[in-house]
């Protein structure tokens, strides 16, 4: 029997069409290695021609994840090893400080200044049960406020529901221990999961301006819509921010920005509980007496050298004594500012506790003259100079994500790899950045592809121009019942361990605000002008 040469091509098509679907169906299910099937099917209706009656381009694999994306990658894995999740049918299973127990390993009824005070902490849970596992969020400080004098302990997790907190006793007097429960495991365990769900727990509002025309629209890292959207890409960084683009408004109209707190949660209303005011930072140590430490007519210290740019950093850094920070690893000199920063350029980048330093500096050097950049709000860039002198500091604010209520100016706004990569740079120029506090409320591959592309911005400055000096600020601790889910100092902790990891190999100084911050014992995202003061002194003993 004849087949016609339609029915013959009709056959070829067919038996085409089968071999494309197998061949999908067999790589959709074994490997998984396709990201879509890009069908494009044209249907030519003329009897002698099929040409176009298939794919049109071949399946198409995805693409190699890229250095960056590797890196990211490797840190969550690493970050999900170290929260496992801990989930909890009721609220008695957790952790309790009431029921947790410690113990002062030898102890004694004097201590002598420098020694070391161990504490056994047993953790137990609220039926008085031991804890078979760590993860807990615990904060340790010792304290003498007649002496103004405070200092961060150490705490090791041995992962089974015991831990060693030790003090470093570094000055003589009656001393306060305390041991805060910030956030149980679970609690712990359930901010780790939530904050990786979602972007919108924290919105933008994105203000766009045409002529007389003013329109408002949604802005975020990730928005779920099927609206069209403006995309506001750093194609070398591959870090966008995206507004749903209003209608007959072109997207570079964009000129304003705020941020409103989302109705959003990703915890359970039983995780919920845990976050209660009266469940977060209780102390564990409530019943301890004071600690007697005394002299001891030990020999003088051993005289410190000049802390300098490089030098590692010890858990605990340092210690408060008069309201004057220490570092443990070398001295601090008081140094004469206007004279420190003759002929310096100074770049302070990234939010508003940064901000904080610019400020300090205009308050305290009186013939520092701010320059009026022609912008508006208190986000705006800020120049102050000494002509005289030839002094020159400068803040600006970093890029997406900037949460603020108040409306602040996107015109002038850039990513901070971009400002990084337009200075020059000399042995005169000191740059300090410090991120964190914004991106709290974000999924944590934000902030470590931020740090990352930070940190290549830095390595390329540092091949131009060796000589200059690059400091990273870490998060100050703030409120400790602020939004645990948003801005829980948990979600600070891990990007402080974040920046130090990614910036260890590379020619900069870290000043380590938040152990300065708990030894000052200040929960405040910016704390009081002194605090402040002795932060930008490690910077100025840096420089001379």
């Amino acid at each position: 029997m004849k087949i016609s040469m339609i029915n013959y091509k009709l056959l070829w098509a067919l038996l085409f069409i089968l071999a494309s679907w197998i061949t999908f169906t067999v790589f959709q299910n074994s490997t998984k290695i396709w990201s879509a099937l890009n069908l494009s099917i044209s249907v030519y209706h003329s009897n002698n021609s099929i040409k176009s009656l298939f794919l049109k381009a071949p399946l198409i694999p995805l693409k190699p994840l890229t250095e960056t994306e590797l890196r990211i990658k490797e840190i969550i894995e690493k970050l999900d090893q170290q929260i496992p999740p801990r989930p909890f049918t009721h609220m008695n299973t957790t952790t309790s400080a009431t029921h947790s127990t410690a113990t002062i390993l030898n102890p004694r009824d004097t201590y002598c200044r420098g020694d070391q005070l161990d504490i056994l902490l047993e953790m137990r849970d609220h039926l008085g049960h031991r804890k078979q596992y760590g993860g807990d969020f615990l904060r340790a400080r010792m304290s003498s406020p007649a002496l103004m004098a405070g200092a961060s302990g150490k705490v090791t997790d041995f992962n089974n529901g015991t831990y060693l907190v030790s003090f470093t006793l570094f000055w003589e007097g009656q001393v306060s221990l305390s041991l805060l429960l910030i956030h149980p495991s679970e609690g712990v365990s359930a901010l780790w999961r939530a904050r990786n769900q979602g972007y919108d727990r924290v919105i933008f509002i994105g203000q766009f301006v045409n002529g007389t025309s003013q329109v408002h629209s949604e802005c975020g890292l990730i928005l779920n819509t099927n609206a069209e959207l403006c995309q506001y890409l750093d194609n070398r960084d591959q870090e966008a921010f995206y507004c749903v683009r209003p209608q007959h408004m072109p997207c570079a109209a964009l000129t304003h920005m705020h941020s409103e707190n989302k109705k959003v949660s990703y915890l359970s209303k039983q995780e919920k509980s845990l976050f209660e005011r009266s469940n977060v930072g209780v102390e564990i140590m409530e019943k301890f007496n004071t600690i007697s430490v005394s002299k001891c007519n030990k020999e003088t210290v051993a005289k410190k050298e000049k802390c300098k740019v490089g030098m590692t950093s010890t858990i605990p850094s340092g210690h408060v004594w008069r309201n004057t920070w220490n570092p443990v690893s070398c001295s601090l000199a008081t140094v004469k500012m206007k004279e420190c920063l003759r002929g310096k350029l100074i770049y302070l980048m990234g939010d508003s506790t940064i901000r904080q330093w610019m400020e300090y500096f205009k308050a305290s050097i009186n013939t520092l003259k701010s320059v009026d950049l022609h912008e508006s709000g208190i986000l705006q860039h800020q120049l102050a100079v000494d002509l005289d002198r030839n002094i020159n500091i400068q803040w600006q604010k970093h890029c997406y994500p900037l949460v603020a209520s108040m409306t602040y100016s996107v015109k002038e706004m850039e990513y901070l790899t971009r400002a990084i990569d337009r200075t020059g740079g000399e042995k005169n120029t000191v740059i300090v950045i410090s991120l964190g506090q914004h991106f709290r409320p974000f999924p944590i591959d934000v902030f470590i592809r931020r740090a990352l592309n930070v940190h290549k911005a830095i390595k390329r400055l540092l091949l131009r121009s060796p000589d200059t000096m690059v400091i990273i600020k870490t998060e100050n601790i703030r409120e400790m019942y602020n939004d645990a889910e948003r801005f829980s100092d948990f979600h600070g902790y891990i990007q402080c361990l974040i920046i130090k990891d990614i910036f260890q190999d590379l020619s900069v100084s870290i000043i380590d605000a938040w152990d300065i911050t708990i030894a000052y014992g200040t929960n405040d995202v910016h704390p009081p002008q002194h605090v402040v003061g002795n932060q930008i002194n490690i910077l100025l003993n840096y420089i001379c």
